[in-house]
C-alpha cells in the first residue's frame, strides 16, 4: 500500500462514496490526508447512511459537511442528500456550492433550506453534467443565458418550480439527454393545467405523480419514454420516430397523441394503464422492430380489445420476451387464444391473471404450445388466505394442470411469483 501513488489512493477513496468512511480511512497516514484533499473526486452525505446523521442538530450537520468539503481540492461528484429530514440555513449551501463549482460534474442535493435557496444560481455552469434537485425551489432561468452548456442528465424530485421556469430551463440545456419530473409543485401559467417542454437533445424522459390537463412534449431523438403514476388529458409527443422504449404504470391518458414515432419501438411495457386501448393497439401494431411486450393488468370489456396471440405473432416478428396480464373470462380467453400462429421467437414468457381458476392453467398451457423456443416462463398470481378457505378444489386442480404442464415442457425453466 505504501508504493500506490497518492492518485490512486484517491481513486480508492471516492470508491468508497460516504463521507464518513472517507474522513476515516484518511486518518490511515500522512499519504492517505494527501490523497483526500488533493485527489478525492467524490464525496456523499445520506441521510440513509446510518444514525451517525440523525443523532446531529442541522447546524452542527452543515458545520461537519462545511469541514469536510472544505478540505478538498478536486471534487468532481457531491451528493447531499437529507430529504426533509434536515432544513439548512442558505449562507452555508451557498458556500459549499460556490467553492466546488469550479470542479463539479455531478451535484446531488436534496435538503430543505432556510430561507429558500434557488440552486440553479450557484451551480457550476463550466463542467456541471448531472445535476438533481429535491425539497427546493428552481427560479431566476434567464431564456438567453445558457448555463449549463454541459448538463446531459437533470432531475427534479418534489422541487417548487413555474412551468415557464421548466420551459425556459430545458432551452439553456443544449447537451441534455436525460430529463426526470418526480412530484413537482407545478405551477403552470395562465390555461390551468397546460405544460410544453422542448428540447431537441433529449433521449430519455421520466414523469412520476404528475397531473395536467394537457402536455405536448417535443423531442427529435426521444428514444425513452416511463411515465408513472400519472394522469395527462391530452398528451401529445413531437419527435422524428427514434422512440425505442415505452413504458406506463398507472397511467391515465383520455388523448394519447405520437405520429409516427412508434416504429422503431422495441420495448413496449404497460401495466394498470387507462386509455382507449384500440387506439393504442391501433398505434403500437406499427412496430414491426418490438423485442419486449408487456400488457399487465389490463381491464378489457369487449373481445375485440384483446390483443390476441395470432395478432401478436403475426404484427412483432422480432419479439423475443412477452408478458401478459389479463383479467380472463371463457369468452376473452377464446378471443386471445385464436389462430395457430407461432411465437417463434418468444424466449422468455410470463403470464398472470387475476384469479387462480381452470381457465388460467388452459390458457398458460395454450400460450406455451405457440412459443417452440422457450426457455422459461414465469406464471404470477394472487392466492389470499380468505380464498384459499374456500376454494380448495380450485388450487388444487390449477396445482395439478401446472404440474402437468411442466412434464410436457420439461424443457423450460417454470418459475412461479405468487402473492
Amino acid at each position: 500500500m505504501d508504493k500506490l501513488p497518492v492518485e490512486i489512493v484517491g481513486k480508492i477513496l471516492s470508491c468508497l462514496g460516504s463521507a464518513r468512511d472517507v474522513v476515516r480511512a484518511s486518518f490511515a497516514c500522512r499519504k492517505w490526508r494527501e490523497a483526500a484533499k488533493n485527489h478525492l473526486h467524490t464525496l456523499s452525505f445520506q441521510y440513509a447512511d446510518g444514525s451517525f446523521y440523525r443523532e446531529l442538530s442541522a447546524s452542527s450537520l452543515e458545520i461537519l459537511i462545511t469541514q469536510t468539503i472544505f478540505q478538498t481540492n478536486r471534487l468532481q461528484n457531491l451528493s447531499i442528500c437529507m430529504g426533509d429530514s434536515f432544513e439548512f440555513s442558505a449562507a452555508p449551501v451557498i458556500a459549499w456550492l460556490m467553492y466546488t463549482r469550479e470542479t463539479l460534474r455531478s451535484l446531488v442535493y436534496m435538503v430543505r433550506s432556510k430561507p429558500s435557496l434557488c440552486i440553479l444560481e450557484k451551480c457550476g455552469k463550466q463542467k456541471l453534467e448531472t445535476l438533481v434537485l429535491g425539497h427546493t425551489i428552481v427560479s431566476g432561468v434567464e431564456p438567453s443565458y445558457q448555463r449549463f452548456p454541459c448538463l446531459k442528465s437533470l432531475s427534479l424530485h418534489c422541487v417548487s418550480i413555474s412551468g415557464i421556469e421548466l420551459m425556459l430551463l430545458l432551452t439553456i440545456c443544449p447537451k441534455l439527454e436525460s430529463l426526470s419530473l418526480v412530484n413537482p409543485d407545478l405551477t403552470v401559467p395562465d390555461v390551468a393545467s397546460y405544460l410544453e417542454l422542448s428540447n431537441p437533445s433529449l433521449k430519455n424522459v421520466y414523469m412520476e405523480e404528475l397531473s395536467l390537463d394537457k402536455l405536448i412534449l417535443e423531442a427529435d431523438n426521444l428514444e425513452s419514454l416511463h411515465l408513472k403514476e400519472t394522469t395527462i388529458e391530452l398528451f401529445e409527443v413531437i419527435s422524428k420516430g427514434n422512440l425505442k422504449h415505452l413504458k406506463f404504470q398507472d397511467v391515465t391518458l383520455v388523448n394519447f397523441e405520437m405520429g409516427e414515432t412508434m416504429e422503431s419501438l422495441e420495448v413496449v411495457d404497460v401495466s394498470s394503464f387507462t386509455l382507449m386501448w384500440p387506439k393504442f393497439h391501433q398505434m403500437i401494431l406499427k412496430s414491426v422492430k418490438l423485442k419486449r411486450l408487456r400488457i399487465w393488468d389490463l381491464m378489457f370489456d369487449v373481445e375485440d380489445e384483446v390483443m390476441d396471440l395470432e395478432t401478436i405473432a403475426t404484427s412483432f416478428p422480432k419479439l423475443s420476451s412477452l408478458a401478459l396480464s389479463y383479467d380472463l373470462s371463457y369468452g376473452l380467453l377464446q378471443f386471445g387464444l385464436k389462430g395457430s400462429s407461432l411465437l417463434e421467437n418468444v424466449t422468455i414468457l410470463e403470464l398472470g391473471s387475476i384469479a387462480i381458476n381452470d381457465l388460467f392453467s388452459q390458457w398458460i398451457a395454450a400460450v406455451l404450445e405457440r412459443c417452440p423456443r422457450l426457455k422459461q416462463v414465469i406464471i404470477h398470481g394472487n392466492v389470499s388466505e380468505a380464498k384459499l378457505r374456500d376454494d380448495y378444489r380450485i388450487l388444487s386442480r390449477f396445482t395439478s394442470s401446472i404440474v402437468s404442464i411442466m412434464r410436457t415442457f420439461a424443457d423450460v425453466d417454470v418459475q412461479f411469483e405468487f402473492q
